[in-house]
């Protein structure tokens, strides 16, 4: 495995001559020493090519896909994503549109402006976010409103609604949400945009398309699966590490041995390439804490629910409890009245009969005395 790209990219290093360069440097010896074991053994896989660059993440995506110094190619995978060819005027500034401080999913995110004027946010997501439609929505209003004020102060008393362009939101899932699963194991790519009922096309503006990686990558590596297009090609260069699947596209596709130079040549500036793969552990580490709060919060939401649920159980079969005692206590109180009612009926009966008994009796012996 060791070999395999080294075949393709003669500049791979072996461990010992990146450890050697890494020793001698004393400020990247302590670097390196500080990750843990696990990640200096993913350093050296991706520096002597045991494995590949998950170029998905925020620095290396930028450093090879990056819009202002390489913009046809970013061009090119918004093009196949979108289905027209579209092409990239500028980068925008992105920190103002998350609207909540939201980010810890978050492994790359770019906003840039296409040529006709319409916006498109690229977002990649490790783990895919609860209720992506919903949140997806809210940022790309969010955007559009952004537009709209841009774009009216910018044109003044010209201005007109015709003059606000398309939003496309374009979220790819390292991991995706479970019901994308559920919905289809070979469907990985989903767009979205609003339609009428009767058919009326109207410019609603706002689009939308997912991107899950993890299902993709379960399709593609299947031995007999061919990679089929264009889109699928930057996929597979974007997402997959293994040596296999890189040497599957460079056969497919030699166009990208000259974007995976420039990766390798990238590994031999230890300095540089050391100081992204610090970023990036920063950044999952950020992650990983952020996940386990929210994790952890979400579970103590979930067990002060459950506590409340048991309660309002427990109360209320407590006043169910109480409810039926009071209801056998007065039908036993009824009972009861009623049983004295009736004891008492029966000695009224027997007095009236005793009283009768008294008359005929004075009746008789009245009738004897005479």
């Amino acid at each position: 495995m060791k070999n395999k790209l080294k075949k393709y990219f003669p500049m791979i290093r072996t461990k010992g001559e990146v450890l050697e360069e890494v020793k001698n440097n004393k400020k990247l010896w302590k670097t390196f020493c500080s990750w843990k074991e696990e990640y200096q053994q993913e350093y050296l896989d991706i520096c002597t090519g045991v494995k590949g660059i998950k170029l998905l993440y925020d620095t290396y995506f930028k450093a090879i896909m990056n819009p202002d110094t390489r913009p046809e190619r970013l061009n090119d995978f918004l093009s196949e994503i979108l289905g027209e060819k579209v092409k990239i005027l500028k980068v925008l500034p992105n920190e103002s549109t998350r609207i909540a401080a939201e980010s810890s999913l978050l492994v790359m995110d770019i906003v840039v402006q296409l040529e006709d004027g319409s916006i498109a946010n690229v977002e990649i997501q490790k783990l895919g976010y609860r209720f992506p439609g919903e949140r997806s929505a809210c940022y790309s209003a969010d955007l559009l409103l952004r537009q709209y004020k841009r774009v009216r102060e910018q044109l003044g008393p010209t201005f007109s609604y015709k003059d606000i362009k398309k939003v496309y939101t374009i979220v790819l899932f390292e991991t995706s949400n479970t019901f994308y699963k559920k919905f289809s194991e070979e469907i990985y790519i989903h767009r979205f945009r609003q339609t009428s009922d009767t058919g009326l096309e109207t410019n609603l503006l706002q689009e939308y398309t997912f991107i899950c990686l993890d299902i993709f990558g379960d399709i593609i590596q299947n031995e007999e699966r061919e990679i089929e297009n264009r889109l699928e090609e930057w996929l597979v260069f974007l997402s997959q590490d293994d040596p296999d699947m890189i040497i599957k596209l460079l056969n497919k596709n030699p166009g990208f041995h000259k974007i995976y130079e420039e990766v390798y040549n990238l590994c031999l500036n230890s300095e540089r390439m050391m100081n992204m793969f610090s970023k990036e552990l920063e950044i999952l580490d950020r992650n990983t804490v952020k996940l386990m709060i929210d994790e952890m919060e979400e579970e103590l939401a979930g067990a002060k629910k459950r506590v409340q649920e048991a309660e309002e159980k427990a109360q209320k079969r407590a006043e169910e409890a109480e409810e039926k005692a009071q209801k056998r206590a007065e039908e036993a109180e009824e009972k009861a009245q009623k049983r004295v009612d009736e004891a008492e009926e029966r000695a009224r009966e027997a007095e009236e009969k005793l009283r009768e008994l008294e008359r005929n009796l004075a009746g008789t012996a009245q009738g004897c005395n005479s």
